[in-house]
């Protein structure tokens, strides 16, 4: 039976009880680092990419997290640039998969499990895990036969931001479980629609919107937040990110954690949409009359 999410999310903002390694990823010729719990076999695998212009060191505390809960996290440093490549950015997510899949990490003593594999990212970095997702099969445990292609086990999509090409249309071709985050303040022109991604879901998606979070103040970078924007530090919205993220992958094969998978699932400081309210919502359906209305109330 699951447990209560609300009783949950305040124990798994805190950090886990695994002892946390860190590594590089420049033994498998891709520049990122690798966080791992001390020990643990066919434990949980999640390849995360940064947002534009951030790079990996602005999620050290966020991944380490993870770490602490058992998951392995492989995150490419790569696409740094003013004009980032979101399709090489997508293959730099899919090598880590391979990466954290095909080999023994630590000191050999820990593996992970290719059946709990999932893509995970924040702003450009969750658009292009988008992108990555597209044509992998669901992973079924329980199936242990041969597949003809690759398979993930979720996609955690925080404030995903446009890629090219478009997250929106590869969305409708990701069947794996989804978890698509949205900001609950506006800075100005945002970059991206995360309700347009989880309206567009080809599997199962839970679209959450996070109150008090902004789509830049996730990543921990402060200077940059203090000299760019006005969103300042969210350290408590980033524990709660972290905390959804965490139970949404250890809800694969745990039961205890059921309830970061229900889309209807009510958590304070959050706001839940269904699909059908995502799909209204969006420009293309919207009722021109219902507009000029608004337009002659204001």
């Amino acid at each position: 039976m699951a447990d209560n999410v609300k009783n949950l999310v305040p124990r798994l903002e805190k950090r886990g009880p695994h002892r946390v390694l860190v590594g590089e990823l420049d033994f498998a010729g891709i520049p990122g680092r690798i966080y791992t719990p001390a020990e643990g076999k066919a434990i949980a695998g999640v390849a995360f990419g940064h947002d534009w212009r951030v790079g990996v060191d602005g999620y050290h505390a966020t991944l380490r997290h993870l770490a602490s809960w058992g998951i392995a996290v492989a995150a490419p440093d790569t696409e740094r640039g003013i004009l980032p490549n979101h399709r090489g950015f997508a293959s730099d997510l899919e090598s880590c998969m391979q990466i954290l899949s095909g080999v023994r990490l630590g000191v050999g003593n820990i593996t992970v499990d290719p059946n709990k594999l999932f893509f995970a990212g924040h702003g450009m970095g969750a658009g292009a895990a988008v992108l990555a997702a597209t044509g992998r099969a669901p992973a079924e445990p329980a199936k242990k036969h041969y597949r003809d292609r690759p398979t993930v086990a979720g996609v955690i999509a925080i404030h995903p931001s446009d890629t090219s090409p478009s997250c929106y249309q590869a969305a409708r071709h990701v069947q794996a479980p989804g978890l698509v985050l949205a900001p609950g303040r506006t800075l100005g022109i945002e970059a991206g629609e995360p309700e347009r991604v989880a309206a567009l879901w080809g599997g199962p998606v839970v679209f959450r919107r996070i109150t008090k979070a902004s789509a830049s103040g996730f990543h921990e970078k402060l200077t940059r937040k203090f000299l760019t924007t006005n969103s300042g530090f969210e350290f408590a919205a980033q524990d709660f990110i972290r905390s959804l993220s965490t139970g949404f992958i250890l809800a694969e094969d745990d039961k205890h954690y059921a309830g970061f998978r229900d889309p209807e699932a009510k958590i304070k400081n959050s706001e839940v949409k269904n699909r059908g309210d995502l799909f209204e919502n969006l420009p293309e359906f919207a009722d021109p009359l219902d507009a000029v209305n608004e337009a002659l109330r204001a």
